[in-house]
């Protein structure tokens, strides 16, 4: 089970800044076409709102392919830019795939979100950590990359004014 949670994790992206999963890797993970897998959303379309699931642009595809080593010509390749699922249309997915496949994958797929989630929220960067990984950027990729000079810029602002701790209410112990 650990294994295929990892498979499962490593086809979590952001996008948008949203953990989403892309419908040619959950058909696969259902055993379905991917094809098979738009239609039946599409009947059921009223079910998958903007914050369930959306369609890349043709940068963010590209960007995706680039990035992580997608290869173009999954299955034949694709005809059309690839649809996104949130956590929630993943979820969502299970009513309109009305198989027992279908529940067991989501069950995993809700697993590899949730540790995905708490492995976030138990990580503090450091102002060190965060210095870090803006020289590696500033090393490993080019000057001129729109989206890696944002990166760039966020890590500074977060160098420059780092968030405040939250006050905690009530009572706890400090053990």
């Amino acid at each position: 089970m650990a294994s295929k949670l990892l498979q499962i994790q490593s086809l979590i992206y952001e996008i948008r800044g949203q953990k989403v999963m892309i419908d040619s890797d959950l058909a696969n993970l259902y055993d379905v076409e991917t094809f098979n897998l738009n239609k039946a959303v599409k009947r059921n379309f009223n079910r998958f709102p903007a914050d369930f699931m959306f369609q890349l642009t043709k940068e963010e595809w590209e960007n995706l392919i680039f990035q992580n080593g997608i290869s173009k010509n999954q299955h034949g390749g694709r005809r059309s830019i690839p649809y996104a699922f949130t956590e929630q249309g993943v979820a969502m997915l299970t009513s309109v795939l009305n198989s027992q496949k279908a529940v067991d994958v989501n069950i995993q797929i809700m697993r590899a979100f949730v540790k995905l989630r708490r492995y976030v929220l138990t990580q503090s960067g450091t102002d060190e950590q965060i210095a870090e990984l803006r020289k590696l950027l500033m090393l490993y990729i080019e000057k001129n990359d729109k989206r890696v000079n944002e990166i760039i810029i966020a890590l500074n602002n977060l160098l420059e004014n780092p968030p405040k701790p939250k006050r905690r209410i009530g009572f706890y112990n400090e053990e």
